[in-house]
């Protein structure tokens, strides 16, 4: 069989996205491969279909319980022999998974990264078969990665200890060179073909809104979207709990995650969003990695994340079907002092002092880009992309900042008074330091400095604090000011001699919203506002079935089929089987367990409409 007709069999799609085709390729002739890809763009299908095609068994190394749950789930669904080893099974239940797996039974196993260690499981891959040993999140096997695990590093010894090297293949969505070099070099990959496919998301629609009344703006968005799922991301349990009550009380299906809750309600909490119980989850970033939810419309960060590596890959959950899709930053002052105070309280006690040195460094450049990515003005996909390592060109016209209109107020003589402070202060003291003398502020702190005494304290007295410190945003990422990467960073000067020039001009650029005729580009619209209103109602029809199915299975309806799939049955309206297959997202194993309900359906719903007509 070849890989496209894997791909049709099983999956139900006739062509490969953009990278797909090339790394199985590489596979398939015997190379390790190793590829970054944006979420939502079919990593899975990348060592799923040579799975299908090399002998014995692939081993797939996941970090998360719930991601391997899933993933079983959907592959048993298209009718893929798959099992996963983890905590989550008692003893009985891995030897009998290892049984079978040894018998030929399953041809992918997901297995959590400390399992490799055990004793059991090395017996059983020495004396089986293991085709590819592939490692998913590949990035959590690097210290430069926003979620490094130890266990990961253990990958390496596994695979050594088998009697035959098998293939080695590695995934994920967010990774600087750093980190991809890291990948590289702490798994071994032999002559790997690297596949990056690019960052950009174009269903994502990425806003920054400047609000101190966050709860509001999220009890009006939820109101305006009453029918979409979404995750709402906060910095603290204290936040999500907040938050949470508050939805509950308006009659929000919520339900909320963090890591102070039970085991077992966890569990339930994260069954209810992704079975479409409660679609409104409010979370810690404990939540998600992994979570493969493909009808997620929106996600909004109460909070500025702490880097975004973590802002990409949280905002990535949302529109994983392809589908338009909303990821909202509410960005306040305040934010940075609680990324602070949550660094702070890093555990460091297994690293070097020189370790922990470098990833506080890190961690406070990390926090700085994430806060010139809220106070900037350009456009924000480009700064994500940028970060990456892409390269752009144009404005996406399709984010927050592109539909903003702009005009440039001249700080020039502001920016110098800046310049003329950190000059006094000897670059001993941070933001908020530079910020309180030139606002004149009256605070205990100044006064213990002595800052009263200095020239530059009061001298822009008249000045808005949250104007000052977007000119300091500024004046650091042009180069006048740099900001140090230690744990409390200072600022200190940089190179200031351009702006001692006559002809110097410091421009700070404020914002108002296009009008709309204005905007160049608008929003990508929903497959389903193409839908006749017909084709809406049908739409619905087919939504109800495939929660019923759903629930008589115990999965999510994702797993039975996703909203673009439900779309194209609404456009092609199939009558016959042969019809149904042709349908997008529709594989064999599906056309045999779902067909006949939903042609059924379909039918029925086509026949009301005729009599309805007649009538």
């Amino acid at each position: 069989m070849k890989p496209t007709e894997v791909l049709k069999n099983y999956f139900g799609y006739d062509t490969f996205r953009p990278g797909q085709e090339e790394i199985i390729e590489a596979i398939l002739n015997g190379r390790d491969a190793m590829a970054i890809m944006p979420t939502g763009a079919g990593k899975s299908v990348c060592y799923q279909v040579p799975a299908l095609l090399l002998p014995g068994i692939t081993l797939v190394v996941s970090p998360l319980i719930s991601l391997m749950q899933d993933q079983v789930k959907a592959l048993n669904d298209v009718g893929v022999h798959a099992a996963f080893i983890n905590s989550a099974l008692t003893e009985g239940q891995i030897r009998k998974a290892l049984s079978l797996a040894a018998q030929g039974v399953y041809k992918i196993i997901y297995v959590a990264p400390e399992r490799l260690e055990s004793w059991e499981f090395l017996d059983f891959a020495t004396h089986t078969e293991i085709s590819m040993v592939t490692v998913d999140e590949a990035h959590c096997i690097s210290q430069w990665g926003q979620d490094f695990r130890p266990s990961y590093v253990k990958i390496v010894d596994f695979i050594r200890k088998l009697g035959r090297r098998p293939m080695v293949s590695a995934f994920t969505a967010t990774a600087t060179e750093n980190v991809r070099d890291d990948i590289l070099r702490t798994l071994q990959l032999a002559n790997p073909n690297v596949v990056v496919t690019g960052f950009d998301r174009e269903n994502l629609y990425y806003s920054v809104e400047h609000i101190r009344k966050k709860d509001d703006f999220i009890l009006d968005y939820i109101e305006k979207h009453p029918s979409d799922s979404g995750i709402i991301y906060c910095a603290t349990r204290k936040n999500v709990d907040k938050l949470y009550e508050e939805l509950f009380k308006r009659g929000v299906a919520v339900t909320r995650y963090h890591a102070g809750l039970g085991g077992a309600e966890r569990k339930k909490n994260q069954e209810d969003f992704i079975y479409d119980r409660a679609p409104v989850v409010v979370a810690t970033n404990a939540f998600g990695m992994g979570i493969d939810k493909s009808n997620v419309r929106f996600v909004i960060h109460y909070n500025m994340p702490q880097s975004m590596e973590n802002y990409y890959q949280e905002a990535g959950r949302a529109g994983r079907d392809g589908e338009p899709a909303q990821c909202i930053l509410l960005f306040s002052p305040q934010d940075m002092m609680i990324n602070r105070f949550l660094l702070e309280q890093k555990d460091f006690s297994e690293l070097t002092g020189e370790e922990a040195r470098l990833i506080r460094q890190r961690d406070t450049r990390r926090l700085q880009t994430m806060e010139q990515y809220c106070r900037g003005t350009g456009c924000l996909r480009n700064y994500i992309l940028q970060y990456f390592g892409e390269e752009t060109e144009d404005p996406c016209e399709n984010c927050g900042n592109c539909h903003r209109e702009y005009t440039e107020i001249d700080l020039t003589e502001e920016a110098r008074q800046v310049v003329k402070c950190v000059t006094e202060t000897r670059g001993r003291y941070g933001i908020q330091i530079v910020i309180g003398t030139l606002l004149g502020a009256n605070r205990v702190r100044l006064r213990e400095l002595g800052m009263m005494n200095y020239e530059s304290y009061g001298s822009l007295k008249e000045k808005k604090e949250a104007d000052l410190r977007a000119l300091i945003s500024q004046m650091v990422s042009e180069g006048y000011l740099r900001q140090t990467e230690e744990q409390y960073s200072v600022l200190k000067l940089g190179d200031t001699a351009p702006l001692m020039k006559e002809d110097a001009r410091v421009m700070l650029r404020t914002w108002r919203a296009k009008e709309p005729e204005k905007k160049k580009k608008t929003a990508k619209v929903k497959s389903t506002d193409g839908l006749t209103s017909a084709g809406s109602e049908l739409f619905e029809v087919l939504r109800k079935l495939r929660m019923e199915i759903a629930r008589e299975n115990g999965v999510p309806p994702y797993i039975v089929f996703n909203d673009k799939t439900l779309i194209d049955m609404c456009v092609k309206l199939p009558a016959t089987e042969e019809e149904f297959l042709e349908v997008s997202g529709v594989g064999e194993n599906k056309r045999k367990k779902y067909g006949r309900q939903f042609l059924d359906a379909i039918a029925e719903f086509q026949q009301e409409k005729e009599e309805k007509a007649e009538a």
